[in-house]
């Protein structure tokens, strides 16, 4: 399975391969040297790894606490690569079950053993679920603004309606709109009074308009159709770090999630004044919190995070913003190191 022939090499600073599973091809993008410890990652609905990844990827800090420390295997959900081609009707749609199960066969086809995981929303499902049906193969989890439990009928009639939107008129401007309400806050999505959308919501809806609809249909029908995680989660034991904005659509059901795990092994932070893809819209607040995180497993930063009041930190340059932290959620005892506690609400310049 792990013939040659699978992958083609691409200047963009990693390999892309096209990975033959039994649910069919998909995308991963290898970042970095493969014989340090594996983080994969897995995007949101209609996202890829570029649109939903690059703001926190491509900061000086987070390439000193990641790439130093890993080789990055960014998966993209099925057709949703750059320069995708239209999935074929005959090809059967696949569930979150079989999702989960490619993702297994990702890490076969690469002969990985262990991996961290990092997922944005229907990604953070897609390997939570992944963890629960492959328990040995995952070390620790980082989820941003996951969801556990099956749609609310408020929910399953939204995603019904982007479907319609999809099947019937594509990658349109409502389309988008709908899509950027998923993604980010309101505080972004109405930051420039002056009419110009910032450069993050700019470069989304541009990624949004390369997406094939169909493909992207078929992700959202997955999502939709998935199941409650509740009962699976109370029995996870690898160490979960829980990312999600105050303003994210899905921050009840990151709160849900985190009050089922074990608060030893799990944290959540709340980052205030931001949307569900914190990745993207306040990078900056999560790498402090993924340091002391990845310190419990023994890895450490290249150099010093910068300090985050450097210009430019924060791609939506706000005048300030917040990172709400429970002290019990991240303490040593959940974290696995020894720390001062740490403040409930920490007020960051930028």
């Amino acid at each position: 399975m792990g013939d040659s022939s699978d992958s083609v090499s691409i200047d963009i600073g990693g390999k892309e391969c096209l990975v033959k599973t039994s649910k069919g091809l998909i995308s991963v993008l290898v970042c970095g040297d493969q014989e340090k410890p594996a983080l994969i990652t897995y995007p949101d609905v209609a996202l890829n790894y570029m649109s939903c990844y690059q703001g926190l990827f491509f900061c000086s800090e987070a390439a000193s606490l990641l790439l130093h420390n890993f080789c990055i295997y960014h998966i993209d959900a099925p057709g949703h690569e750059l320069g995708a081609a239209v999935i074929s009707s005959d090809v059967p749609l696949l569930s979150v079950d079989d999702l989960a199960d490619q993702v297994a066969e990702v890490l076969d086809f690469f002969r990985l053993k262990e991996v961290f995981c990092l997922g944005v929303t229907a990604g953070a499902y897609i390997l939570t679920l992944f963890s629960m049906k492959y328990k040995e193969r995952v070390l620790g989890l980082i989820l941003v603004s996951p969801i556990c439990r099956a749609p609310s009928w408020t929910e399953w009639l939204y995603n019904k309606v982007l479907l319609n939107l999809l099947y019937f008129y594509g990658m349109c401007g409502l389309l988008k709109e709908c899509l950027l309400h998923r993604y980010f806050s309101k505080e972004l999505r109405c930051s420039n009074r002056q009419g110009t959308e910032s450069e993050v919501i700019q470069a989304c809806r541009r990624s949004l308009g390369e997406r094939q609809s169909l493909n992207v249909m078929r992700f959202v029908q997955a999502i939709n159709e998935r199941h409650d995680l509740s009962e699976g989660l109370k029995k996870l034991e690898c160490k979960t770090l829980i990312f999600v904005g105050d303003g994210s659509p899905f921050c009840t059901d990151s709160v849900h999630m985190n009050a089922l795990m074990d608060k030893k092994i799990c944290a959540l932070v709340e980052v205030q004044a931001c949307g569900s893809l914190v990745t993207e819209e306040h990078p900056y607040a999560m790498l402090v919190p993924i340091e002391f995180f990845l310190m419990g497993f023994g890895f450490t930063r290249q150099q010093p995070i910068a300090s985050l009041s450097s210009n430019g930190a924060n791609p939506t340059n706000p005048s300030r913003y917040f990172c709400s932290i429970a002290p019990e959620m991240l303490s040593p005892e959940s974290l696995g190191i020894k720390l001062k506690p740490i403040k409930t609400r920490a007020t960051i310049d930028v």
